[in-house]
């Protein structure tokens, strides 16, 4: 896959791209850049924002600013998916990472000030994402949420394959959250581990974890077999 992701302030992104999973992902072939939008405004002086129209407070990034940065990376022929981050757009969810992820390119188009001259929504960007509904300074912190969660998809992104397949949200799991986990010490301070997960016996725990999954997401279905259900949120 190739990502691209378009941003006033690439150096924000420096920390980010030095993360195991994405650089693994680069390792293995996947290309992760960061576009300025300064490079190829068409404004003097390296002015990427105006204004709004009809007044208010704030600056609002201009369409031809992001035309001019789209084209000037992809030309005048077939763009990539194009991902516009506003609060205002659909939540990100398992489902739509799986979507991007599947996709040959994607572009994300990361936003600062008011946000963007609302063209850009209208007539340059294929989705309107939000990582959730409030507002950040910038764009920069959902950028790296929604390219974090396309980028540890990619092949040679996790050490083990299998890692993304049973996690929170994914259709293994139902779309649910994840289950609790433990490992050592088996007791600490008096709080234990559930019995359950010493007792070698996959189905138990297979019901187990399935079960607290439900718990979690408050929906309490089928039987627990039995099995004794120890909080996994314990405090003295």
């Amino acid at each position: 896959m190739k990502l691209d992701i378009f941003t006033l302030f690439p150096e924000a992104f420096e920390w980010f791209l030095e993360q195991r999973p994405v650089r693994k992902a680069v390792e293995a072939g996947s290309e992760v850049n960061l576009r300025d939008y300064r490079d190829w405004t068409p404004i003097k002086g390296g002015r990427v924002d105006d204004a709004p129209y009809g007044g208010g407070a704030g600056m609002v990034i201009r369409v031809d600013v992001v035309d001019a940065a789209l084209t000037g990376v992809y030309g005048a022929g077939e763009r990539p998916r194009t991902v516009v981050l506003t609060p205002a757009g659909r939540q990100l969810d398992d489902a739509l990472v799986s979507e991007l992820s599947a996709e040959p390119a994607v572009a994300i188009l990361s936003g600062r000030y008011e946000g963007f001259d609302h063209r850009v929504h209208e007539h340059l960007a294929d989705d309107e994402v939000s990582i959730g509904p409030y507002v950040l300074a910038g764009g920069e912190i959902p950028a790296m949420v929604l390219a974090e969660t396309v980028v540890r998809r990619l092949p040679g992104a996790l050490g083990d394959p299998e890692s993304p397949i049973e996690e929170s949200f994914s259709e293994a799991m139902g779309g649910r959250p994840e289950y609790p986990h433990y490992t050592r010490p088996p007791e600490y301070r008096g709080w234990g581990v559930p019995e359950v997960l010493l007792s070698g016996d996959h189905e138990r725990v297979r019901r187990w974890r399935e079960q607290q999954s439900e718990l979690r997401a408050g929906v309490r279905q089928g039987d627990s077999g039995g099995d004794s259900v120890a909080s996994p949120d314990r405090h003295p």
